[in-house]
């Protein structure tokens, strides 16, 4: 039998914080880095632990029972979130999103939603606050998240057929349970909800009209099913370009059986590209990282469970806030190193990528890069 050795190192590596500065036309809420695009986005990942082992995201053969979490003195508290999520709306953010590991495992989760729904905008606005989950746990949290302030949720689903889903997220763990969640997360009121599936050639492209065909009769436009193209992320899931089945073809293959019309963005630096069914009754989206890069509309910005920042999901550094956090800084001097930060960006890591010959891409060993489960998606 032949075994696949992933060499797991530490990716959390920092890059040295940026000198504080404030140039003219850099100030609170007119961010934009060094190619124009401006800080919009916020997503926080709260815990580093999961309880899937999705091949894509945590290799069971990596992230097995001697794998090593964070402690919890080295999480951020909710409190330190809160006050660093507090300077960067006040630089521009308007969405945050929740994200992990899977969040719904950090305990008492409900009360740090409290604490960002507080949180007002300059002009007085509340924020759109949301939440990535595997949904393993949404059922019976669906209403306290409602009632504690959180407004939506996307739900990582990637097959309707339960042995497929069993494989995939390699816990054994049961469909039907994750369908009852976004089921309780509608009748909470946390919509629309969107359902993210990683197609993954080989594996799962067979589900795509399964897919297709249960959110549009069960739930028609509260849900809108995203169909996400197999990443590069990270350094341990055996990234192959082969293993990708790109947006263009989902769309086609949907579209074959159930007309597609095309839709236009919802917001600016949307990653999904939108299509609505031709008969009214919901819509779907692709989100197309490998073949049709994105990153010249990217807004968002990424915390890790620790207080790293991170430019961009495929970044190899990320700078330390938790330093400044916990040395006592200001929240003006946090400020400063923000805007810093993000005036000094440049990462375009998958339009690069795209530029490249096929035979630098596929095959060659993975670069330093963060893992996703570290920083969410």
């Amino acid at each position: 039998m032949a075994f696949r050795v992933i060499p797991l190192v530490d990716q959390r590596r920092d890059a040295p914080l940026p000198a504080p500065r404030d140039e003219e036309g850099v100030r609170a809420g007119l961010l934009q880095d060094r190619l124009g695009r401006p800080l919009t986005d916020l997503r926080i990942s709260v815990t580093d632990r999961c309880n899937f082992r999705c091949s894509y995201c945590m290799p069971k053969e990596v992230f097995d029972k001697n794998h090593v979490y964070l402690p919890h003195s080295a999480l951020l508290s909710f409190e330190e979130i809160t006050r660093l999520a507090r300077v960067f709306v006040d630089q521009g953010v308007r969405k945050i999103r929740l994200t992990g590991g899977e969040p719904l495992l950090r305990k008492n989760i409900e009360h740090l939603i409290e604490q960002l729904a507080a949180l007002r905008t300059p002009d007085g606005s509340p924020l759109d606050l949301t939440l990535t989950t595997n949904g393993s746990l949404l059922a019976r949290k669906a209403h306290a998240l409602r009632a504690a302030g959180l407004q939506r949720v996307t739900v990582s689903l990637d097959a309707l057929d339960d042995a497929v889903f069993r494989r995939m997220n390699d816990m054994d763990f049961p469909v039907a349970d994750v369908l009852a969640g976004i089921d309780a997360a509608r009748e909470a009121g946390l919509g629309p909800i969107k359902v993210n599936m990683v197609v993954k050639r080989g594996t799962n492209e067979q589900e795509i009209l399964p897919m297709a065909r249960h959110f549009r009769e069960r739930h028609g436009g509260d849900v809108v099913l995203r169909f996400i193209e197999y990443m590069d992320v990270g350094a341990t899931n055996g990234w192959r370009m082969d293993e990708v089945m790109p947006s263009a073809d989902v769309v086609a293959h949907i579209a074959a059986e159930l007309p597609l019309l095309p839709l236009e963005a919802s917001a600016p630096g949307e990653t999904a590209q939108r299509w609505a069914y031709a008969d009214g009754r919901g819509e779907i989206g692709v989100i197309s990282s490998v073949t049709q890069a994105f990153c010249r509309d990217c807004s968002r910005l990424r915390l890790s469970t620790e207080g790293r920042v991170y430019l961009c999901l495929f970044a190899s550094q990320g700078h330390d806030l938790r330093q400044l956090l916990r040395g006592g800084a200001d929240d003006e001097a946090l400020a400063r190193t923000v805007r810093s930060i993000w005036t000094q960006r440049g990462d375009r890591y998958s339009e690069l990528r795209a530029r490249r010959p096929a035979d630098e891409v596929d095959g060659g060993p993975a670069p330093r890069r963060v893992e996703m489960s570290y920083i969410g998606g």
